[in-house]
Parts: C-alpha cells; sequence; structure tokens
C-alpha cells in the first residue's frame, strides 16, 4: 500500500500542479492576454474565469480602469516667443492589449515614456500658435481638445487611448526675462489705464466747473436784475411818499429834510462845514421857525 501511495503521490502532485495552472481569473477593471511560448495567442481578453495551456500558454493580467499618467513640467514657447513652464498630466486606459504588450512588453513606465514626447509634442504645437495671455487667461480645455485626436493617433501605438489631459500649472520660469517683460505689461496697461481714468477726470471736471461758473453768472445776474427792480421800485415809492407828505405840509417836509441833511453832514461828529452865516443851509439853526 505504501509502495502504491509512494508511486501514485507525485501523480496526483503534478496533475494538481497542471490543473492550477491551466486557468486564471480575469476581474472587473482588468483584461488579458494569453502568451504562447512568448508570442501572443490571445489579446483583450474580459472579466471571467479562463484557461490556458499549462507549461505552454501564460497569462499576463493588466488594470484597463484609467490611470494618471504624470509626465512632469515641460518647457514651451509661446506665439511671442516668450519661455512657459507647463505641468500636466494625462488619464489614460489600455485600448489595446496586444499592442500594450508589443510596446512596452507590460510594463507602464515604459508606456509613460513613449507617451510622454507624443503629448508633449502636441502641447507644443498648440502653445506655440497662442500668445501668453491667451495661454493662461484662455480656455485651457480648448487647448487640449485641439491636439487630443493628434495624441491618440501617436497613442495608438503603445495600445493607450488618452481620455483626458489636464494642465496644472502654467508658470514663467524665474531664469528667464518673461516675468519682468510681463510685469512691465501690466505696469504699462495699469498705467494706460490710470491715464485715461485721470484725463476722463480732468475733463468732467472742467465740464462741472464751466457749468458752476455759467450758473454763478446766471444766479448773480438775475439776483442783481431782481435788486435793482426791487431798488427802484423802492425808490418810486419813497418819492411818492415824499411828495404826499411835501403835498400836505410843505414846511414840515423842508424841516425834515434838512434835519436828514444834517444828521448825514455830522454823523461822525468831526465833519467842519465853512458856511456863510445866511447860508438857507442854517435856517433852522439860526431861529426856531
Amino acid at each position: 500500500m505504501n509502495t502504491f501511495l509512494s508511486r501514485i503521490l507525485p501523480i496526483i502532485v503534478v496533475v494538481l500542479l497542471l490543473a492550477t495552472g491551466s486557468f486564471y481569473i480575469v476581474k472587473e477593471g482588468q483584461t488579458a492576454i494569453v502568451l504562447n511560448l512568448g508570442r501572443v495567442a490571445r489579446a483583450d481578453i474580459g472579466p471571467g474565469l479562463h484557461f490556458k495551456v499549462p507549461l505552454i500558454e501564460s497569462a499576463r493580467i493588466f488594470d484597463r480602469r484609467l490611470q494618471v499618467l504624470d509626465a512632469g513640467a515641460e518647457r514651451y514657447l509661446d506665439s511671442e516667443r516668450k519661455d512657459l513652464s507647463v505641468d500636466f498630466f494625462a488619464l489614460g486606459m489600455i485600448e489595446n492589449t496586444s499592442a500594450f504588450y508589443r510596446a512596452t512588453n507590460g510594463d507602464e513606465s515604459v508606456a509613460i515614456e513613449r507617451l510622454a514626447p507624443i503629448i508633449k509634442d502636441a502641447l507644443r504645437n498648440e502653445i506655440n500658435s497662442r500668445t501668453l495671455k491667451e495661454v493662461v487667461s484662455g480656455n485651457r480645455a480648448e487647448v487640449v481638445k485641439q491636439q487630443l485626436d493628434t495624441i491618440n493617433e501617436g497613442a495608438k501605438n503603445v495600445g493607450v487611448r488618452i481620455i483626458d489631459l489636464r494642465l496644472k500649472q502654467i508658470e514663467l520660469p524665474t531664469d528667464s526675462d518673461v516675468i519682468g517683460d510681463v510685469y512691465n505689461r501690466m505696469r504699462a496697461q495699469r498705467q494706460q489705464v490710470a491715464s485715461k481714468l485721470r484725463a476722463e477726470g480732468e475733463e468732467q471736471a472742467r465740464q462741472i466747473r464751466a457749468q458752476a461758473d455759467r450758473d454763478s453768472t446766471v444766479i448773480v445776474s438775475e439776483a442783481e436784475r431782481d435788486a435793482q427792480k426791487l431798488r427802484g421800485e423802492g425808490d418810486a415809492q419813497a418819492a411818492r411818499l415824499y411828495a404826499q407828505s411835501a403835498q400836505k405840509d410843505p414846511s414840515f417836509y423842508a424841516f425834515q429834510r434838512s434835519l436828514d441833511a444834517y444828521r448825514a453832514s455830522f454823523k461822525d461828529g468831526d465833519a467842519v462845514i465853512v458856511l456863510d452865516k445866511n447860508d438857507p443851509f442854517l435856517q433852522y439853526l439860526r431861529n426856531d421857525r
């Protein structure tokens, strides 16, 4: 019995090894290829339980979900020959496992190295055709959209499809003159706006002052006109009153007018008047009649 077990046990072990090596499992979000003596026999195998020939065939399983391809910052020149540093990342997935394996031998780092120049060249073409202002303040999605089809044409050789490309950061390198040029341009634009605002303010101030001067002249003229009219009316009324008074009592009117003349002549107390003693001006000072 022991002899039988010792003979059959190696066979059982070999059978079990062959059985376990004859199937493989592909999970959701994965894809696989089967290699027959190192050559691709089947590709783009979906999720599930699959079988292969033991010892002759081997399975390679890859993650087919979206992957982030980060290649680091790259320096570009815009249409004005200004230096820019653009940092980006791409979202991609394996579309053709056979092409992916042949191009990279299944190594994702090799895929990134192959895809990075394709993406950078496509971005270079787009950025070279735009000004600094259009690149920095424009629609970045539009910059990417223009070149996404071109990128995927090159990515087909790697078996990868780029779903999206995002520009993370756009910087002006500190070792170039771009920052100084940008600041000078911004300063000149602000100065131009400030000069325009000052000129508009001075023009409005001149208009306001001119209108105020016109209004002041009109108001003063109207006030003077009204004052002269009132003075004329007052003088006319006073003349009528004096005339009525003179008609009622001429002697009293003459006396009153003389008193007014005396008050006007001696109001400051220091006036000296040299007159003849018989002058009519002194008639009411000589007697009480």
